[in-house]
């Protein structure tokens, strides 16, 4: 059984009371690349990456939830991913299939809302079986909503925002001139969630990856050459310190403390 680190739990305290809450990034998006890389490198297959990647995956939830970040994004599976050896593909989801059924009673006890975004409709049965059961079974929790991008892409999710839109504008039940940014993003997969403050990327790779196109437009990015197995409270630590140190300004310009405007 898996117990969160006591040292973790010291960092974390010692976070808190370095840094306001008000500068803890209310939601944090991750990119986490790497898990085949980093197999290889020990000398193992990429499916064993996959593995030590979900044990990570709760580590850094737990992290997060110790330090009220209210959401927790993870890019599981990519639109894209698909392309991968069959063989990979195939254990992807039936890591997952398992992954949500042992997890379970963990998130529930944990007061943790599972949330999912992307083309889940696509996903094997059984799958979507078990994704739905914890689901239904998380729908009341009130702690971090954990949500998991599976079978998403950015430019899909948009396309399929516009494509509602397109039907409810067809069938007369909007006036396609009153569409605006708010009525876009209440179509999107994300309709109801916070936009990311924060956005992790491991791994070392600079770009986006079809992530959240719309959702990170004014996100914090930071990223990191260690893979996602690899990835500890530290680095999380260390993510959220370079975050709280920034000044978001939204497109708008800092004003001087005597600034007569």
């Amino acid at each position: 059984m898996f117990e969160y680190p006591k040292d973790a739990i010291d960092a974390g305290e010692r976070l808190l009371q370095e840094i306001p809450r008000a500068r803890i990034p209310r939601h944090i998006a991750v990119i986490m690349d790497g898990n085949g890389r980093w197999a290889q490198r020990q000398g193992q297959q990429r499916i064993d990456g996959h593995q030590r990647g979900a044990l990570t995956v709760r580590l850094v939830t737990e992290a997060c939830a110790r330090l009220d970040v209210e959401q927790l994004t993870l890019y599981c599976l990519s639109s894209e991913n698909w392309k991968r050896p069959q063989a990979e593909i195939d254990f992807l989801m039936e890591l997952l299939k398992l992954q949500l059924k042992h997890e379970r009673p963990q998130l529930v006890a944990n007061n943790i809302r599972l949330s999912a975004i992307g083309r889940l409709e696509q996903l094997p049965p059984e799958v979507q079986t078990e994704l739905q059961k914890s689901l239904d079974a998380t729908a009341n929790s009130t702690g971090i909503r954990l949500c998991l991008a599976i079978n998403y892409g950015g430019r899909s999710e948009i396309v399929d925002a516009a494509r509602k839109l397109a039907m409810a504008a067809q069938a007369g039940s909007i006036d396609p001139r009153e569409i605006d940014e708010s009525m876009f993003a209440e179509n999107l997969y994300t309709r109801g969630m916070l936009e990311p403050d924060l956005l992790i990327r491991t791994a070392g790779e600079m770009r986006i990856s079809n992530y959240l196109l719309w959702q990170i437009s004014y996100s914090e990015l930071w990223v990191t050459e260690k893979m996602w197995p690899e990835f500890d409270v530290t680095d999380l630590h260390d993510a959220i310190r370079s975050f709280a140190a920034r000044e978001r300004r939204f497109g708008g310009l800092d004003q001087p403390k005597d600034c007569p405007c």
